[in-house]
């Protein structure tokens, strides 16, 4: 079956190998290059056939995950960080191909392999940091952001590195040769930014119109394949050309539809590329050099994170960030790979030396998350070792907090809060980790301090000691008990109202001093089955006697703890037993020109008429000689019964509306 066989190979093996991957917590692409590796030519067994072919097919998975890349790029990513996005980053690009120059010096290496091997472990892994944020929970926090910009222009630096670094294999052409490509990278730049910005939005809302899924993802692939064909008869990247086409269609209306449907395709063939990686990677090559690999690992992790932390700290970032960044951008990244085989192909590296940096940054990639955890261990070791750096802050009273309400988590629902606190002139403050967040709430002037609540600076910069209440808005059961064990050291009688997900973590919260447990999805259930209910015509006595056994049932410790609060909720579901019916009275009801004394309502139906509507002005507590008019609307209060009876009077068919007092 020639490269079918191939094909069905690597994905079956793709497959194993992504499951083992995901038991072990770690990104697919590692899964996939174990994968290569057992079924490369290295390795006995079944192997693929013939891996030039599966290359071949996995440049279209390069040139797709760039096409990818650019519709996934905007400038507003880099808008908060942009000055150590834009400046730091070719800082550290530098600094760390000067490490890689020397290493490979030291080596005894050639200058042009050296330069290649800076070039390569300057690239920090986008898919395995971002796979790590979103498992830890940290996107949206400053150091995500400052991260993810600083990802984004090293993604952008593979391409001008894509040029230059195949013409260090050439010394004789020289300057003139590496011009040429500058100069074609240029041409080619401005004309797809004035045309294609142009006419191909125009093309793809012609396809759009004709409501056609299949067309439209032909359109985006051809369009991403067929620009980079063109930059490549032009003397340029094949990558290069589909990432501008990517660039290009991310300002049209269509790029947010076009990346969705283009995802599953570059996953699929971006698997024959990394799977491609893992099949050059020689398992014996690894255990024949496993001192040297390891080194080199150990050598650049602590230079390269030393590095992002030295450029975090000079760019005026401080507390865990820093760390945060070090730890998270150390890795050699995929990208690495897209360098080394154009390398490879242009006979500027040899096949050692692209074994060796594929070695280094798959390691590289398995210790990522692990090191990412230990960043708050260090930092509060730090704290202790050194003197600790204030939380940011903004619009605190310059009086000081005291009596007042703290709201952890300045999300919608703390900002909601924020909202009615500030309405009520109740003093409060927001204490918010997400630093997009706290810049929100900083802009609709909320008294907020960016940290995280349940470390010991948070919680004495906001004064815990001498609040009124806490309102705990995280759903993160985790977060959620360390900032209610914090807090009540601090403030023992300190009132909790905490944001739970389940009777299990309600309970546990209760039993750490919790005044209050809110169960929001419970909430929102209750909510909706009431009005159906309402809408089925059940009597509101009977609707609100099942919700309030509901509510006991889950919010029993409150209800048990507190007298005021029984007394509170039996007033409140009173209230809510008092049901208003309207009924409008059309020009047939025998009721029309007839008084309220006259029509003896009270006394036929045991309904109670306490207002109607007419021409749009209400009319509350309408005396016995009011008449009724054609198409008012008649407010009455009584149970389900003697809402119908009244129903019957008037003439009524249809369904009465009701709503609760």
């Amino acid at each position: 079956m020639g490269v079918t066989a191939d094909i069905v190979i690597i994905m079956v093996a793709a497959l194993l190998g992504a499951m083992i991957a995901q038991r072990l917590k770690q990104p697919l692409i590692l899964g996939y290059i174990f994968a290569g590796i057992v079924v490369g030519p290295y390795t006995g067994g079944i192997t693929v056939g013939d891996t030039h072919e599966i290359e071949m097919l996995a440049e279209i998975g390069v040139a797709l995950l760039l096409f990818a890349l650019g519709l996934e790029f905007s400038f507003k990513e880099l808008k908060p960080v942009r000055k150590i996005a834009l400046i730091g980053t070719p800082i550290q690009i530098l600094l760390t191909m000067g490490i890689g120059f020397g290493l490979g010096r030291y080596l005894g290496w050639s200058f042009a392999s050296a330069v290649w091997l800076g070039a390569l472990i300057s690239l920090s892994s986008t898919m395995v940091t971002l796979k790590t944020l979103i498992s830890r929970g940290l996107v949206g926090t400053l150091s995500s952001r400052v991260m993810i910009g600083m990802l984004i222009v090293q993604d952008l630096a593979v391409i001008p590195m894509m040029i230059i670094l195949p013409q260090l294999s050439n010394p004789a052409a020289g300057l003139p040769l590496l011009l040429i490509a500058v100069t074609k990278s240029i041409v080619f730049l401005v004309v797809m930014f004035y045309l294609g910005r142009k006419l191909l939005p125009r093309l793809l809302m012609q396809v759009a119109q004709w409501n056609s899924r299949e067309l439209f993802i032909l359109s985006i692939t051809a369009i991403g394949l067929g620009i980079g064909y063109v930059t490549y008869l032009f003397g340029l990247s094949f990558a290069f050309g589909a990432f501008v086409a990517g660039m290009v269609l991310s300002e049209s209306d269509y790029g947010h539809q076009a990346l969705s449907e283009i995802i599953p395709l570059r996953d699929i063939f971006g698997l024959l590329f990394f799977t491609s990686v893992g099949m050059l990677l020689d398992p014996i090559f690894f255990l024949e050099n496993w001192v040297e690999i390891i080194s080199l690992v150990v050598i650049v992790s602590l230079f390269k994170g030393t590095i992002f932390y030295g450029l975090a700290t000079i760019f005026g970032y401080i507390n865990i960030i820093p760390i945060a960044v070090g730890l998270g951008l150390f890795q050699v990244g995929e990208f690495a790979f897209v360098l080394a085989r154009l390398g490879l192909e242009t006979n500027a590296i040899d096949q050692d030396m692209v074994s060796l940096v594929l070695a280094v940054s798959v390691l590289s990639m398995v210790l990522t998350p692990f090191a990412s955890s230990l960043a708050t261990p260090l930092y509060k070791l730090k704290k202790r070792v050194f003197k600790y750096e204030p939380p940011l802050t903004g619009n605190i009273p310059q009086a000081g907090l005291k009596d007042h309400v703290i709201i952890a988590g300045g999300g919608r629902v703390g900002q909601h809060i924020a909202q009615v606190l500030t309405k009520l002139s109740l003093p409060f403050v927001i204490i918010e980790l997400n630093h997009q967040r706290m810049k929100e709430c900083q802009k609709a002037n909320f008294p907020v301090i960016y940290g995280d609540m349940s470390q010991p600076t948070v919680l004495e910069v906001s004064k815990t000691d001498k609040a009124r209440l806490l309102l705990i808005t995280t759903p993160l059961a985790i977060t959620t008990q360390d900032i209610v064990k914090q807090a009540l050291l601090l403030n023992p009688p300190l009132q909790i109202i905490a944001r739970a997900e389940g009777v299990t973590q309600t309970r546990d919260l209760y039993d750490m001093g919790v005044y209050m447990v809110v169960l929001p999805e419970m909430e929102t259930g209750l909510e909706i089955a009431r009005q159906a209910l309402v809408q089925l015509e059940i009597p509101v006595t009977a609707i609100q006697q099942y919700i309030d056994g509901v509510r006991r049932q889950l919010y029993a410790p409150i209800y048990d703890a507190s007298q005021a609060h029984q007394l509170l909720t039996k007033l409140d579901n009173i209230k809510d037993m008092l049901e208003i019916s309207w009924v409008r009275l059309g020009p047939s009801s025998p009721l029309i020109n007839k008084s309220i004394k006259e029509s003896a309502v009270r006394t036929r139906t045991g309904a109670s008429i306490v207002g109607f509507l007419r021409e749009e002005i209400f009319h509350p507590n309408p005396k016995p000689g009011s008449l009724f008019r054609t198409n008012d609307m008649v407010a009455i209060v009584g149970n389900h019964q003697e809402c119908n009876e009244f129903k019957k009077l008037s003439g009524k068919t249809e369904a009465i509306i009701r709503t609760e007092t």
